[in-house]
């Protein structure tokens, strides 16, 4: 009679455990939609809905992973994130719609265009002149579409 106990409770424990993972999942996702809407939500709908029909899981982990669990973090403002991004994804030479959107969400979260052009060049040095050109190049289109899209007239 203890043994059937024993497996009942565990069971159980199983049961909520289980209803505990998903409440925990949940949360990440939910974290990591608030946190993407502070950052660029438009850009990160952009990027889900483009996902739904063909990799469903990806857009999850996408919202989940960098925006639940990584910008989520104590540590780093989203400024100081943004920079940190723009950085590697200049470095990487090979992201330059991902390069785009974090250079969208950083002129959201307060980095000027000076700075942002200044991070760009500073990748020249690590990751070459090829890289930075590229990196420029994309945010010279950000920055006309952001300016277009705020009514800057120039």
């Amino acid at each position: 009679m203890k043994q059937i106990l024993f497996v009942i409770f565990i069971g159980m424990l199983g049961c909520n455990a289980a209803e505990q993972k998903e409440n925990v999942m949940q949360s990440r996702y939910e974290r990591g939609w608030e946190k993407l809407k502070e950052v660029d939500g438009k850009a990160g709908e952009n990027v889900v809905n483009a996902l739904k029909d063909i990799a469903p899981d990806l857009a999850k982990y996408t919202i989940e992973f960098p925006f639940g669990d990584i910008y989520s973090r104590e540590g780093l403002n989203l400024r100081d994130r943004e920079i940190a991004t723009i950085a590697a994804l200049t470095a990487m030479g090979n992201a330059t719609p991902q390069l785009k959107v974090h250079i969208h969400a950083a002129l959201n979260v307060g980095v000027t265009k000076t700075e942002i052009i200044e991070i760009i060049t500073q990748m020249a040095v690590y990751s070459g002149f090829p890289t930075a050109i590229n990196g420029a190049l994309a945010a010279k289109e950000v920055f006309d579409a952001y300016d277009k899209e705020h009514g800057v007239i120039q």
